[in-house]
């Protein structure tokens, strides 16, 4: 007897796991594509002013609470520079992903988890220096032509990774958004 119920337990697992894959799912994701952003082509300025702030401004948070990251209190100011400046939302936390950590590593007392001015400019708050950064980028980057990523990169690091890593975060960054999509999606048929 004990051995039937080992072979029904096993055979249970195995369908259990394996039935969803034979099943059909229809899915439609409610907030559909109202803020697509260009990641293939490494632009890093939002494609449609109809970005969905408050989803953005979730996910910053969220990925950034679960890496204990000082810079979660700052979430608003991200959102408030991004849409100032006409920023990709993800831009400026991914930066200060590769620079600090998300704001664990910074100079003392500095506020500058980009490490704006080789890290040595202090600012009198996390959010100061979000701003601050959001607008030097627009002005002295962006305006004057570099408007992907790696043409960022060549300027404002010496090495020749940085544009990757900012590319991860940011797709990570998206990832998180569109996990929260799905979790949020109350349209999936079974």
């Amino acid at each position: 007897m004990g051995k039937k119920l080992f072979s029904n337990i096993i055979i249970s697992i195995f369908l259990f796991i394996l039935m969803p894959a034979f099943m059909p799912v229809k899915a439609q994701l409610v907030a559909g594509t109202s803020a697509e952003i260009n990641y293939t082509k490494s632009k890093i300025i939002a494609s449609d002013k109809g970005q969905d702030m408050f989803l953005k401004r979730r996910a910053i948070k969220n990925y950034l609470l679960k890496r204990g990251a000082p810079l979660a209190t700052e979430t608003d100011a991200f959102i408030q520079a991004c849409t100032a400046y006409d920023l990709d939302c993800y831009l400026l936390p991914a930066i200060s992903g590769v620079e600090s950590s998300f704001g664990l590593y910074t100079s003392p007392g500095s506020n500058n988890p980009f490490g704006w001015g080789r890290g040595l400019i202090p600012f009198t708050s996390f959010s100061q220096s979000i701003i601050t950064v959001g607008k030097g980028l627009r002005e002295n980057y962006i305006n004057k032509g570099a408007t992907t990523v790696p043409e960022i990169g060549r300027i404002y690091c010496e090495g020749d990774t940085w544009s990757g890593k900012v590319l991860y975060f940011m797709n990570q960054l998206e990832n998180e958004e569109k996990n929260l999509l799905l979790l949020s999606a109350n349209t999936v048929e079974l």
